[in-house]
């Protein structure tokens, strides 16, 4: 065994819970000739390990090096089979899967009949769960069935089944492209963000629209509706049209709320909903809209119809503490945050296997903010470091590139501006060379490379000129998207009245409620 699939292994049996590892050991030693084997004994040695040891295992353990490999293996597959059948794992594709085998089971056994009828009680299930995939599949095995065996279960039954296989194959077409098209919008967001120019937004636009497959609204189901509503958000993120992601996050959430039953088995899509009508309401600064949507997320959570499982509870902690961290910038509310914090950072450690770098690099960067807004600018910068540092982080790079520019800022507040110019180069530097040098950053630059030669006595003029240039590009299309990141106009203007940003955000927030 490689050790990609020892790891594998390693963390599968580690990420077991005390009951499917009873349950495992019940499977097991269903046969008594189980109880002493050497796959058994290897499953005892590793749950017991904190960190993986094969010259422990082998110490403890009756297997040879030779045959450790091949019993590694079928470990791992044992333990899969034993979880497939924990009641906890059964849901609805599951269960349609395991009674497709069983018809196919009765077809090779010559019982057509039996088949056909199992067949037929579980395409309904699977079109009620939208499964339409596994409905298709379950299509296919009727025709092979009726095109081998005259069965003449029911009349015209050949014109039946052709008329669903060509629906179901149209369907399942609209639902492949809207997919892809889901996929490639969240990885061209997840690589350079927000779009940066008048091109770039032109560029995504005709991609889009040119990807956008046919259909009839009228005729497409949950799937390809929700696989619509997915890409059309996406773009929407990627042209900064907030105003169109939160329609978009409200017809994907409603969408659930006309088929609740869906819930369950879709219980990540539906998360996910309700993270992005947040993302949408946190860039259109609606704070009481926002505040009831996270108090009713929270709620749903604790909703028996959503599985209490490790991916959940991963998701569930991405979703809720980004967001509460949004809510405490919305708020102007920077203080006190070192608890809150803590929580963070022992959650990414918990669940670190299940995150992608990505996501964490957007809680180091969202608790930068967060001390920024505090006036605690060393800690900033020592989040800051943890995505500057980061050289395998091959996405969003404009978030890498205003992790520099804040980096800078809180450089000059702390009063570690000895090797500021130092700074200032490498990042117009990793600018340029990130094609990321914007109105807003190259002001930001001739700023805070000119600061050592200004005289204290006009230290507020230039903060004012600044503020002033800066202030012009707060409603351009493009410009904008650097006050997404950065709240500098705050900054600017509590430098210029002798304040704490907090208390300058927070004033903004109280004129924002009246």
């Amino acid at each position: 065994m490689t050790n990609d699939l020892t790891d594998n292994l390693f963390s599968l049996i580690k990420s077991l819970s005390p009951s499917e590892k009873r349950q495992f050991s019940l499977y097991v030693g269903r046969i008594g000739v189980n109880t002493d084997s050497k796959f058994l004994n290897l499953f005892k040695v590793m749950t017991k390990m904190k960190k993986y040891n094969e010259k422990a295992i082998l110490q403890k353990t009756k297997i040879s090096k030779q045959q450790l490999s091949n019993v590694k293996a079928h470990l791992y597959k044992q333990i899969l089979i034993s979880l497939r059948l924990n009641p906890a794992h059964q849901s609805v594709p599951v269960q349609i899967r395991e009674q497709f085998d069983f018809a196919y089971i009765l077809y090779r056994k010559g019982l057509y009949k039996q088949s056909l009828k199992l067949l037929d009680k579980i395409k309904i299930q699977a079109l009620d769960y939208e499964e339409k995939n596994l409905a298709y599949e379950i299509l296919e095995l009727e025709k092979v069935i009726e095109s081998q065996y005259i069965t003449r279960s029911i009349e015209n039954r050949a014109d039946s089944l052709i008329k669903q296989t060509t629906t179901l194959s149209d369907l399942n077409l609209i639902s492949s492209k809207l997919s892809n098209l889901s996929l490639q919008l969240y990885g061209i967001f997840l690589k350079m963000g927000y779009a940066r120019t008048k091109e770039e937004a032109e560029s995504i636009r005709n991609y889009f629209y040119q990807s956008l497959p046919e259909y009839k609204f009228s005729e497409i189901g949950f799937r390809e509706k929700l696989w619509l509503y997915k890409a059309h958000l996406w773009y929407s993120f990627i042209t900064q049209d907030f105003l169109a992601c939160y329609r978009y996050s409200m017809k994907w959430i409603d969408l659930f709320n006309d088929y609740p039953h869906l819930v369950p088995i879709h219980p990540v899509s539906y998360l996910k909903g309700n993270h992005y009508l947040l993302e949408s309401l946190f860039y259109l600064n609606h704070t009481n809209l926002f505040e009831t949507t996270l108090k009713n997320l929270e709620s749903t959570l604790k909703n028996p119809k959503i599985p209490d499982d490790d991916n959940i509870k991963a998701l569930a902690f991405l979703y809720l503490y980004s967001n509460k961290l949004n809510l405490r910038f919305m708020r102007g509310n920077f203080a006190n945050g070192d608890e809150l914090v803590e929580k963070i950072q022992k959650k990414i450690k918990k669940f670190q296997n299940r995150i992608d770098g990505h996501h964490i690099m957007v809680f180091y960067y969202k608790i930068a903010c967060l001390y920024f807004g505090d006036g605690n600018n060393k800690k900033c910068i020592e989040f800051l470091n943890k995505i500057i540092e980061n050289k395998s982080l091959e996405m969003r790079e404009d978030l890498m590139c205003f992790s520099r520019i804040l980096s800078l800022v809180a450089h000059y507040e702390a009063g570690l501006d000895y090797h500021l110019d130092r700074l200032v180069k490498s990042t117009y530097k990793f600018l340029i060379k990130m094609n990321d040098l914007h109105e807003v950053q190259k002001e930001m630059i001739r700023f805070l490379r000119n600061l050592p030669e200004v005289s204290p006595l006009d230290i507020k003029a230039e903060f004012k000129k600044l503020h002033a240039k800066l202030k012009s590009y707060e409603d351009h299309p493009y410009e904008r998207r650097a006050f997404l990141y950065l709240d500098i106009i705050s900054w600017l203007e509590s430098k210029i009245e002798n304040r704490p940003v907090a208390d300058v955000i927070a004033k903004k927030v109280a004129s924002a409620k009246r």
